[in-house]
């Protein structure tokens, strides 16, 4: 007999299943806090030259501060003090006129940089000056962490297939939870960089382990439903950050309120994790809004996007899902590409929209993963698609990079990637409301996987 052959004699989802998604939701939580979290830690406030070496002789004590600044930082065509730059010689003149200092020569800061500390009490990038000549570093750093990510999809799916995902998601648990509170007291950029590395490594394995366990567990008719129900538990807790990082503005402290929640999770695995394997019964700015408030529209709009998925999954199928949320979502990169600045209202419109798609690709994604492989390799498929698509979220940051090159590079890539994976979705077989396959043999033997 099959296994979920015998998932509908028990009642495939009971009280047991619903606890057990619930347990498993919890850690999941954890999972885009870290993965977004770089929106804040490495955020870069407004900045100027620390005007020290600037040999004021004795005029330094009867000048207030905004004084220093007039007469040791020049400005920029709108009137912005340069991040980068500060007058070789005061230029005592612009006390009185203000206009005349685009002949005054200027030099590189020599002396660090003043941040603004309005919306951030600290960064890593106001922490070790990751700004000007290494202003691309907030940037690798938060590809070093996609590349421990991309790593991690190869090891935990092979080590859960080795050893079992009780053992291993617990060791996910801990090592998160060792590796990110060691980050949040790092003393130097080296060495934060190489704990993110291992913090990325290990929350993978909360993510996959998850997302399997919570599938496997529940008959035919609700794999969809726990598939959205995992996307919603991302979605939570994304829009979860953006009111922790507008509480808690010091880059430590909140890499350390973000992982808490993984404590309990430790707790809950002696229960969740051990009862599913012995009984049946857990991706701003350009809105002119404010950060945080942009952080969490673009969360929040995952919710219905999210849920409407999980009807039109049910009703179109997963093939027609998957390749129609990926065409959409090219579709409006595309249309922002060739909609004006000036006309922000409808960029920003079409900007949403076009996350809600994105996310719920991802969340067809998941799902149509989990069902596509048998079971002997599920564990195994799983990471190695995860690795895959971290390849492409490692490369996303750096993708940013190429606008100092050309401004709309970035968008017509990711336009150009969203509209071909969306065609070769079509080239994939259809799962819904098949039976998850068991074996190779399942899958060579089904039309549906031909």
């Amino acid at each position: 007999m099959r296994f979920d052959d015998i998932l509908e004699e028990v009642d495939g989802f009971g009280p047991f299943q619903l606890l057990l998604i619930m347990l498993l939701c919890f850690p999941r939580l954890v999972v885009p806090c870290h993965f977004l979290l770089n929106n804040f830690i490495a955020g870069v406030p407004a900045h100027h030259c620390h005007l020290g070496p600037l040999d004021l002789g004795g005029l330094h004590a009867n000048l207030s501060a905004a004084d220093r600044v007039r007469v040791g930082i020049p400005t920029g065509p709108d009137g912005s003090l340069r991040s980068c730059e500060m007058f070789s010689e005061p230029q005592l003149h612009l006390l009185t006129d203000a206009t005349n200092s685009s002949a005054a020569s200027t030099v590189r800061c020599s002396g660090g940089w003043v941040y603004d500390n309005s919306t951030f009490t600290s960064t890593v990038a106001s922490e070790w000056d990751l700004v000007c000549d290494r202003k691309g570093m907030p940037n690798v750093m938060g590809t070093i962490f996609f590349l421990g990510v991309m790593l991690g999809t190869l090891a935990f799916g092979a080590l859960c297939d080795k050893f079992g995902g009780r053992s291993v998601i617990l060791v996910s648990y801990i090592m998160s939870t060792v590796f990110a509170f060691g980050s949040a007291f790092s003393n130097s950029y080296p060495l934060f960089a190489v704990l993110r590395f291992f913090t990325g490594f290990s929350l993978t394995g909360i993510g996959i382990i998850t997302t399997v366990l919570s599938i496997e567990w529940v008959d035919v008719g609700h794999r969809t439903f726990t598939g959205v129900i995992g996307g919603i538990a991302w979605t939570i807790g994304n829009m979860l950050l953006a009111g922790l990082a507008y509480m808690v503005n010091d880059w430590r402290t909140l890499i350390m309120t973000v992982t808490s929640p993984l404590f309990a999770a430790v707790l809950t695995w002696w229960y969740g994790v051990t009862s599913t394997y012995y009984g049946i019964s857990m991706n701003i700015s350009g809105f002119g809004l404010n950060l945080y408030l942009t952080h969490f529209i673009y969360a929040a709009i995952e919710l219905p996007a999210k849920l409407l998925a999980y009807f039109f999954l049910n009703i179109f199928g997963r093939r027609k899902c998957l390749a129609g949320t990926l065409l959409l979502t090219g579709t409006c990169i595309a249309i922002n590409i060739f909609v004006p600045k000036a006309y922000w209202q409808a960029r920003t419109t079409v900007a949403i929209l076009g996350k809600g798609l994105s996310e719920a690709s991802f969340t067809t994604v998941i799902l149509y993963t989990t069902e596509l492989f048998p079971t002997v390799v599920r564990q195994n498929g799983m990471g190695l698609a995860s690795f895959i698509g971290r390849v492409g979220t490692s490369l996303a940051l750096l993708i940013l990079l190429l606008e100092d090159v050309w401004t709309l590079l970035p968008a017509v890539l990711f336009c150009s990637v969203a509209m071909m994976c969306g065609l070769l979705a079509l080239l994939l077989p259809e799962t819904c409301k098949m039976n998850l396959p068991e074996t190779i043999e399942d899958v060579e033997q089904s039309d549906n996987w031909i």
